[in-house]
């Protein structure tokens, strides 16, 4: 029987235990689930710390660090062990965080509206009006039913007495729901007899909750249609969008970037393949000052010109109503208890952290006073001040410190240092023992028809080994979930709706972007100019093993000097290239950061594209990229030998397989799907016609050992190999991966098929006025059909010459190649901008 943890769990006298009593003894909310915990062998936990770690790489679940010199999208930290908060416990704190819900959307009403407070002193006008966070254009706004606040969150910390706190309020766009929510699914999975028997209460029914009051609220066209909701992302460089896009993929709606929409007539259209489409609701993302670079923030590319004007005329539900953000202040909560009072007629059911703002004489002097033991912070979120802690201030720091706070005291706030309770985390992985972390909690508070709602749980932030006075996940900080516990068994909740009627079938999505599916086409083409590029590359490192004989060397001259007309290889300078030259050219185009057309280069602008368009995958497909992601970084780190570059492109190849395999049999066969195998087509078409070409100008071309590697180019060895059991020949070759339209990887295979895909786009999708897209293609399509290959070079060279008279097939792939990089020009000049539309009909949802 291994030793009790808490044998050697250090719990701290000066802090809140949340796990034990004053008198050393597990609380009881905690009892059945630490029993279980503690009869863990050292290698179960070994398996639950791998298992979390595992399923977050797998899930791509990533917070972007904007500072980290590692690169920006660290994996997100989560500890296995949950906080635990029984009922009793957990109906207080939901009563208070919802009465403060409450109190900051009747402020805000009053702020933008009569401004009583103002008037009547119960909130100083410079701590309003002195806040980049007051919107002046929003002065006299009113949303829906006076709702500000559709979705609001409080953090929490609890003193050493036990007493709850609120720390910080957030009111703009509240982060972290969808890894609370990610949290849950991990650490459910982890402890699934215990998650059942304890009852934890689900998340799920806030996520419905917050999507009804956005229907509810959302505008309304004339025919009572359903609502078009979509969620506003600043894109993959925020810190949080793996939470955008997984929030958008959970609750069903679309995921925009300010781009994705635009303003007409004070409405707002989200830009489709088949024309504008109206937006009724908007669950923003993005800070006030950005959002709308026609009136508030002139700078911002992130926003949508109009949409304050829109959100005036109440054509449009945005959530967050814009100005909100003025309710971040750190200097507010020393004036909650009076104006709580005034708006609600209540008394503040959870108190502030002791806050004092500076530009009030009297606090001013209390904060010089007592500068020891408070936290000196900036009023405004816009100044970024680190937090100062007077307690290490010391002779001429100190009193700067002082001169600075009497010299712009409306820009200071002083704050009573927070010491954090503490709970349990797993120590290091190699062994069996508990230790305390600091923990505050995020609750967050939805929006309904029948009033607020508070997610049962929430997103519980920790602090790191080295800093305990603040929690900065940006900072190495870690996460943990929340589970609240219920008397009775929770309900199997989902937001799975009520059984849907035939008349309610639907059988195409409508509410794709052009941006989405226009990244859906670079991610096609890049994933196929990553497959050919690692093709090329392994064709020609497998002969440096074997490039000893002249035949050999001849193969590997050749296909080193198509990958260079290419311009795929680097070139070398002043002579022909031996073998070392090669492998030097064929690593370097490898993974090389100074050669940006390599197959590094080109891996790395696969996945920024998937990133654009992730709530797009399925969860299988990201795996495939993330794995892919993890080869590329262990293998970029230095430079590989010929045994692990080898090794590292069979397993490239191993994931755009998989890539390609989810492509065909996962996705839906929307436009979405279209667009992508229409640029896999093109990508293949194009590198295929090129590589061909240049092969067939070299003098080499009909040596077997040549042709084999360009055989191995076109995946064709094997087809090759099993119809004519014999070295490779030209013309045969040539059939093969030029003519023979049963053959996935020939020329014609892919013009054939960009011709089908695209014609029917345009029966699908017409667009007023313009020829045919495939005019070209399907001119190419009929002279590769009708192309005489007993008639030309390939067959007999010296009596071609003899005749003048044969076609030039090299001259004709070059034309097919040009060809279809003039269809993917059209393709985005007709599908991916909507400069067109502005006289086109729009559409209702």
């Amino acid at each position: 029987m291994p030793r009790s943890l808490l044998a050697n769990y250090p719990r701290q006298t000066d802090r809140f235990d949340e796990m034990l009593a004053e008198n050393g003894q597990l609380r009881p909310s905690w009892k059945a689930f630490f029993d279980h915990l503690d009869s863990a062998t050292p290698a179960q936990m070994r398996h639950q710390r791998d298992f979390v770690r595992r399923r977050i790489l797998e899930n791509g679940v990533t917070y972007n660090v904007y500072a980290d010199p590692k690169g920006a999208d660290r994996p997100w930290e989560l500890d296995p062990l949950p906080l635990i908060l029984s009922q009793q416990e957990w109906s207080g704190i939901a009563a208070a965080v919802t009465q403060r819900a409450r109190l900051f959307n009747a402020l805000l009403g009053d702020l933008y509206g009569e401004q009583r407070l103002l008037r009547d002193g119960n909130l100083p006008a410079a701590l309003v009006y002195g806040h980049n966070g007051f919107l002046w254009p929003c002065q006299g706004m009113r949303p829906p039913d006076d709702i500000w606040l559709h979705l609001y969150a409080a953090d929490l910390a609890r003193s050493p007495d036990g007493q709850w706190w609120v720390i910080a309020d957030r009111t703009q766009a509240p982060s972290g729901a969808g890894y609370a929510l990610e949290n849950r699914l991990i650490v459910s999975r982890l402890f699934p007899e215990k998650f059942r028997e304890l009852g934890v209460r689900h998340l799920a029914g806030f996520f419905a909750a917050l999507q009804e009051g956005l229907a509810h609220w959302a505008s309304k066209d004339e025919d009572g249609g359903a609502p078009l909701v979509v969620l506003l992302t600043p894109g993959p460089y925020n810190e949080t969008y793996f939470e955008h896009a997984y929030l958008a993929r959970y609750l069903g709606y679309p995921l925009v970037e300010g781009q994705d929409l635009t303003v007409r007539d004070d409405r707002v259209y989200l830009k489709t393949l088949t024309g504008l489409r109206r937006v009724h609701a908007i669950l923003r993302r993005l800070d006030d000052d950005f959002c709308d670079p026609l009136e508030l923030r002139g700078d911002s590319a992130l926003g949508v010109p109009g949409l304050l004007q829109a959100a005036r005329a109440g054509t449009v539900l945005v959530a967050n109503a814009l100005g909100s953000g003025v309710l971040e202040s750190a200097a507010l909560p020393g004036f909650l208890p009076g104006i709580c009072e005034k708006l609600l007629g209540e008394s503040l059911a959870m108190p502030s952290v002791g806050t004092w703002w500076c530009g009030e004489p009297t606090a001013l002097e209390f904060v010089i006073e007592h500068l020891d033991r408070l936290v000196i912070k900036g009023a405004y979120p816009s100044q970024r001040l680190e937090p100062v802690f007077g307690s290490e201030l010391r002779g001429a720091a100190r009193a700067e410190m002082i001169e600075r706070l009497k010299a712009r005291p409306t820009a200071y706030v002083a704050q009573e240092l927070v010491r954090f309770s503490q709970a349990p985390s797993w120590s290091a992985p190699h062994e069996r023992r508990l230790i305390p972390r600091g923990i505050a909690l995020r609750v967050y508070v939805a929006a309904t028809p029948q009033g607020y709602r508070v997610m049962p749980g929430g997103l519980t932030r920790v602090t790191s080994a080295t800093q305990t006075r603040f929690i900065s996940m940006q900072r190495g900080g870690s996460s943990k979930d929340a589970w609240v516990l219920s008397d009775e068994p929770a309900g199997a909740f989902s937001l799975i709706k009520p059984p849907i009627g035939r008349a309610d079938l639907v059988r195409s999505g409508s509410n794709l972007s052009s941006r989405v599916v226009e990244n859906l086409f670079w991610f096609g083409r890049y994933a196929e100019r990553c497959e050919d590029m690692a093709r090329l590359l392994r064709a020609g490192l497998s002969r440096l093993v074997d490039a000893s004989a002249d035949e050999d060397l001849a193969a590997l001259r050749s296909a080193y000097e198509t990958g260079r007309v290419l311009q795929l290889l680097p070139a070398v300078a002043g002579k022909t290239p031996g073998r070392r030259e090669i492998e030097t050219q064929l690593l370097t185009a490898l993974c090389a950061p100074e050669w940006g057309d390599g197959l590094a280069g080109d891996i790395r602008r696969l996945l920024w594209v998937g990133a654009q368009v992730r709530e797009r995958f399925s969860l299988d497909n990201w795996h495939a990229l993330n794995r892919l992601q993890h080869q590329l970084q262990a293998y970029a780190k230095a430079k590989p030998s010929l045994g692990e570059a080898m090794s590292f492109i069979d397993q490239m190849l191993l994931a755009s397989s998989a890539l390609a395999g989810f492509a065909m049999d996962d996705m839906t066969r929307d436009d979405g799907w279209r667009f992508l195998i229409i640029g896999r087509r093109l990508e293949r078409l194009v590198f295929l016609a090129n590589a061909i070409a240049a092969f067939l100008r070299l003098d080499s071309a009909r040596q077997p050992g040549c042709l084999e590697w360009l055989l191995e180019l076109a995946d064709s060895i094997i087809t090759y190999r099993s119809r004519y059991m014999a070295q490779p020949e030209l013309l045969p070759a040539i059939d093969l991966i030029v003519f023979d339209d049963a053959n996935p990887h020939a020329v014609i295979f892919q013009v054939a098929n960009l011709v089908r895909y695209v014609d029917r786009l345009q029966r699908e999708l017409p667009h007023p006025g313009g020829e045919s897209e495939c005019q070209a293609l399907r001119a190419a399509l009929e002279r590769l059909r009708q192309f005489d290959l007993h008639c030309s070079a390939l067959r007999d060279p010296e009596a071609c010459a003899a005749c003048g008279n044969c076609p030039d097939l090299a001259e004709l792939l070059d034309t097919i190649a040009q060809d279809a990089s003039r269809l993917s020009d059209r393709l985005a000049m007709r599908y991916f901008t909507h400069v067109g539309d502005v006289g086109r009909p729009t559409l209702a949802a």
